[in-house]
């Protein structure tokens, strides 16, 4: 898959390419990342991507201008046919909040051309006519979509085969379907005991029935404790059984 990152601040990219799990996914080219700055496409002696908003106010708004020659660079680059064109993301406080499905959407996609935004924000003439969909971090704003664009890459890229050491590490990360939906349990390593805290004796027990029982009831519990309506979406999609109810009933979280 490819991604193109349309961005006035590339540098931000390059250490997430160079460090980490996932940069094995960039480095064996199943993810494909290209960066383009609108700045290289923008006219004048200042190469100026930014003016003030119409109306007033305060901050500056990224011309349409120069984000649209850009976009042009890259369908050109890109050589796809039009009824395969990759989609235009924008990051953006109005978008879709990203969630692990979306996620894994996405890692089985050919990729996408994202737009990360900066100042107030970019002339909503190009949003219109060339923005696909937008996609949301939460119910906050960040400085520009960059950390948006690298939490998506990330998600992305970590669950591409090989990129983990263990195949199976992300099959039960928090949200993921093979866990119903539900958070992730405690985990633990050695010592057995630190600062006078034991390990769990199910998960020292070798009894492998035994501990994926307790990773399952650890998992229900803090699912009712800090993500209740996890355990009612979980439950109307008929995922949780009798003895997972029993387990929310006897820790007093019933949901």
């Amino acid at each position: 898959m490819r991604f193109d990152v349309i961005t006035l601040f590339p540098e931000l990219f390059a250490p997430f390419l160079e460090a980490g799990i996932t940069r094995r996914a960039f480095a064996s080219g199943q993810v494909e990342l290209r960066l383009w700055n609108p700045r290289d496409f923008a006219e004048g002696n200042y190469r100026r991507v930014d003016d003030r908003p119409f109306g007033g106010g305060p901050g500056m708004v990224m011309m349409a201008e120069p984000l649209l020659r850009c976009l042009q660079a890259v369908r050109a680059s890109r050589g796809e046919a039009e009824d395969s064109a990759a989609p235009v993301v924008l990051f953006s406080p109005i978008g879709e909040v990203l969630c692990h499905s979306a996620v894994e959407r996405w890692s089985q996609s050919s990729g996408a051309i994202l737009v990360c935004g900066r100042y107030e924000g970019i002339d909503q003439r190009f949003i219109d006519a060339h923005v696909d969909m937008q996609i949301s971090l939460g119910d906050f704003v960040l400085s520009g979509g960059e950390i948006a664009a690298l939490a998506l890459l990330d998600a992305v890229a970590r669950l591409q085969p090989g990129v983990l050491n263990d195949e199976g590490s992300h099959q039960l990360d928090s949200f993921n379907p093979a866990l119903d939906g539900l958070l992730d349990c405690p985990h633990y390593t050695r010592p057995e005991v630190w600062c006078e805290q034991a390990v769990p004796p199910a998960l020292l027990s070798g009894h492998h029935a035994q501990i994926e029982r307790w990773r399952r009831d650890r998992s229900i519990e803090l699912t009712a404790l800090h993500r209740p309506d996890l355990i009612v979406a979980a439950r109307a999609r008929g995922h949780l059984s009798t003895v997972d109810e029993a387990v929310l009933t006897a820790s007093g979280k019933r949901v």
